[in-house]
């Protein structure tokens, strides 16, 4: 039986400690999604999913790198792909930009396209 890596995964709360610590933020939502809304951080990368393969070694081996996409899935899917070619320092943030902004965290872009009923969410 063929050994798996299970991709560990932090909240915004937790994204936001890294950031400003230096990690690398990876948006694999597409193109035209990242320019709606994005996150507002210091070092972020936008390789959508679809180019994801040609592209992650775009990606720094030696640095800490936190996967983002709308609510999770999608960075999820790549963060394991990336802990399978040889990355270590991946993790990947839960709930995606959605819940970044309910938790009120800097962005730049229309935030109502993922803030839907306002509801507020439990998180870290």
């Amino acid at each position: 039986m063929e050994s798996q890596t299970l991709v560990k995964e932090i909240c915004p709360t937790t994204t936001q400690e890294w950031v400003k610590k230096g990690a690398l933020l990876v948006d694999v939502r597409e193109k035209e999604e990242e320019d709606q809304l994005a996150c507002d951080v210091p070092a972020i990368l936008n390789i959508p999913l679809s180019e994801f393969e040609e592209r992650f070694h775009e990606i720094p081996k030696d640095r800490d790198v936190v996967m983002v996409c709308k609510n999770g899935s999608r960075s999820l899917r790549a963060a394991g792909f990336l802990i399978n070619h040889g990355y270590d320092k991946v993790v990947n943030m839960q709930h995606g930009i959605t819940r970044w902004v309910q938790k009120g965290f800097p962005t730049k872009g229309d935030t109502t396209i993922v803030t839907g009923n306002g509801a507020s969410p439990s998180c870290c």
